[in-house]
C-alpha cells in the first residue's frame, strides 16, 4: 500500500518542524548553499562522480546479511542486518561526508569545519578532506574525547586539528555550538559539513538525500532476496541520519512498520536520558524547529547516554514530523538493554555493534517476541564496535 509523502516545502519546514530560526549573517550562506545543492544534484557529471566514490572509495553497496544465528535465537522473525559497518572508516557518516565535500568544492570552499560525538562523523569528515586535499577542524566535546580517545587519534593522523569543548556537558550539543560560531566568521572560504539531519535548513534534506542510499539499497536488495519488502525496519536515532537514510525509501510503503530507537540512558522516568521524541518537547535548537530535552524555562537540558554518538538533547525535524504523523514509531532503549544487545549480536554472529547500533538490535529483541516466524526485519547496523570496545570494558568491569 501506498501514500503521498511530501518533500519540505520553501522555507524548509516537514510539517509545522524544521526552518532556519539562524542570525541574519547566515542566512546568505544558507541560501547560497541551498542553490548549490540543487543544481549539484542536477548535475548528471555530480551524481556520477559521487556514486563513482561511493562504489570504489566508500565500498558500496553493502551486504543485506541475514542473522541466521540471531533469528533462531530469537525463536520468530528473521532478522536482516543493512550492514553500514563496513563502509571505509566503519559507519555510515561518509555517505554523507563524500557528498558534501564535493559540493564544498563545487562552491569553492577549502576549509572544512564540523563537529564529532562518538567521534565516526569526525573520522569520516577527516577522511574526504584529506582525499580531497581539505584543511580541516573538527569540534569535539571533551567528555567525547576521553570516551572516543581512539577517534580522536583516527582524525589527527589523517591531518585534522580537533578542537576540544569544554563548555556544558562537553558532548555532542556543545560541539555543534563551536561549530556553528566558527562557520558563522569562517563563511567565505569554510563550509560546515554537519554530520546529522539537525540544523537549519537545507542541512536535514541534504544529510537525508545523500544518507538515503541505505533505504534504497536495503529495498532494492531485500526485494531481490525475498520477493516483497521487510515487515519491520529499525534504526537507531540521536539526531537522526542513519535512522532517516534507511526510512526515507520506505515511507511511502505504508505496510512497512518503521521504528526509531533512541537512547534512554539511566531510563526516561529518571529525566537522565536522550530521548527527545519519546521524552521532550517543541522547541527551537540549533536553528531548527523539533523536539527536544529543555526544562518548562526552555533551557536545554543535558543529554545522557552510555553512547557519544546518541548524547544530543534534539533530533531532526523530519523525524518530528514522522513522529506526530505517526508513519515512524519512536520508542527508547537504556543503558543497559543495549549493552545486553551489544554483547548478543557479538556472541550470535561475531558481530560487534557500535553501542549506537545496539539501541536498534535491543529493540529488534523485543519486537521479536511480538512477532512471527514467517515475518522480517531489517536493522540498519549503523556502524562497528572498535570505538567502544574500551569503553563497554571498563562499564562492564565497573559493574562488577
Amino acid at each position: 500500500m501506498k501514500t503521498k509523502y511530501s518533500e519540505p516545502d520553501t522555507a524548509g519546514r516537514y510539517g509545522k518542524f524544521g526552518g532556519r530560526f539562524v542570525p541574519e549573517l547566515l542566512m546568505p550562506a544558507l541560501i547560497d548553499l541551498e542553490k548549490a545543492y540543487q543544481e549539484a544534484i542536477h548535475d548528471v557529471n555530480f551524481t556520477k562522480e559521487l556514486q563513482g566514490y561511493l562504489d570504489h572509495y566508500v565500498g558500496r553497496e553493502t551486504p543485506l546479511y541475514h542473522a541466521k544465528n540471531l533469528s533462531k535465537q530469537l525463536g520468530g522473525p528473521e532478522i536482516y542486518l543493512k550492514r553500514e559497518d563496513l563502509n571505509h572508516t566503519g559507519a555510515h557518516k561518509i555517505n554523507n561526508t563524500i557528498g558534501q565535500a564535493m559540493l564544498a568544492m563545487r562552491m569553492g570552499k577549502k576549509k572544512i569545519v564540523a563537529e564529532t560525538g562518538a567521534g565516526q562523523h569526525g573520522v569520516a569528515t577527516a577522511t574526504v578532506c584529506a582525499l580531497f586535499g581539505l584543511d580541516c577542524i573538527i569540534f569535539m566535546g571533551e567528555e567525547d574525547m576521553k570516551r572516543q580517545e581512539l577517534n580522536v587519534f583516527r582524525m589527527e593522523l589523517l591531518g585534522a586539528k580537533v578542537a576540544g569543548v569544554a563548555q556544558g556537558g562537553g558532548t555532542l550539543k556543545d560541539a555543534v555550538n563551536e561549530a556553528l560560531r566558527y562557520w558563522t566568521s569562517h563563511i567565505d572560504d569554510t563550509h560546515y559539513i554537519l554530520g546529522s539531519v539537525v540544523g537549519p535548513h537545507p542541512f536535514p534534506k541534504i544529510v537525508r538525500d545523500f544518507q538515503s542510499v541505505i533505504g534504497k539499497e536495503t529495498r532494492r536488495q531485500f526485494l531481490k532476496q525475498q520477493n516483497k519488502l521487510p515487515d519491520a525496519v529499525i534504526a537507531c536515532v540521536g539526531g537522526g541520519s542513519n535512522a532517516i537514510g534507511m526510512f526515507h525509501p520506505f515511507i511511502e510503503d505504508t505496510d512497512v512498520r518503521l521504528y526509531g530507537v533512541e537512547a534512554g540512558g539511566e531510563s526516561i522516568e529518571s529525566g537522565h536520558h536522550a530521548a527527545a521524541l519519546t521524552g521532550g518537547s517543541v522547541g527551537v535548537l540549533h536553528g531548527t524547529m523539533t523536539h527536544l530535552l529543555q526544562d518548562r524555562h526552555g533551557q536545554i537540558q543535558e543529554a545522557v547516554s552510555i553512547s557519544a554518538g546518541l548524547d544530543y538533547p534534539g533530533v531532526g525535524p523530519e523525524h518530528s514530523h514522522l513522529h506526530d504523523s505517526k508513519r515512524v514509531t519512536y520508542t527508547s532503549i537504556t543503558d543497559k538493554e543495549a549493552l545486553d544487545a551489544f554483547r548478543i549480536l557479538s556472541q550470535a554472529e561475531g558481530i560487534i555493534p557500535a553501542l549506537e547500533s545496539a539501541h536498534a538490535v535491543a529493540y529488534a529483541c523485543k519486537l521479536a517476541k511480538e512477532m512471527h516466524q514467517d515475518e522480517s526485519i531489517v536493522i540498519c547496523l549503523s556502524g562497528r564496535g572498535d570505538k567502544d570496545v574500551a569503553s563497554v570494558k571498563t562499564y562492564l568491569e565497573g559493574e562488577k
